[in-house]
């Protein structure tokens, strides 16, 4: 989901819930501690330089068991990050802590937010060989002939 889309269902909704991809939810008294533009500037195992960015928010939550985080004030935090910020259009990432610290895609059903879970992968599948799909049987001989393999990384 883009800012643009978020801005956009803000106003329509009664509360602000988010569900977690195994079905539980974000406590309804969690904060906003972050948000902000996010760059990585990074090189892939293929050696290709590469950029990216993504508007982030970080989801927290404590003992303050009153506290509800309405629409409207995400819909201000958000306004107040692009004028402070600058933050651009861009797709959504979410950070939340269950057991450990999580990056998620933000989507909407209709009536709530989804934290969509992401993955990592190769981003230079062809320099490294890596075979599709990969499995347990070929992943001796990808330690030693990709280009991740034998310290080449």
């Amino acid at each position: 989901m883009k800012l643009s889309e978020l801005k956009e269902l803000l106003p329509g909704l009664n509360k602000t819930a988010f569900q977690l991809p195994g079905g539980s939810w974000v406590p309804e008294h969690f904060h906003v501690t972050e948000a902000g533009l996010v760059t990585r500037h990074f090189i892939d195992c293929g050696g290709t330089i590469r950029s990216e960015q993504v508007v982030h928010f970080q989801l927290w939550h404590s003992n303050d068991y009153g506290h509800r985080l309405q629409p409207q004030q995400l819909l201000h935090i958000i306004r107040l990050s692009e004028e402070k910020l600058g933050i651009p259009n861009l797709e959504i990432e979410v950070e939340y802590q269950a057991d450990t610290i999580g990056r998620y895609r933000l989507a909407f059903n209709g009536s709530h937010f989804v934290l969509e879970t992401t993955t990592t992968g190769c981003l230079a599948e062809k320099a490294c060989s890596v075979p599709a799909p990969f499995s347990q049987v070929n992943s001796v001989t990808l330690s030693t002939s990709s280009c991740c393999g034998g310290g080449k990384c």
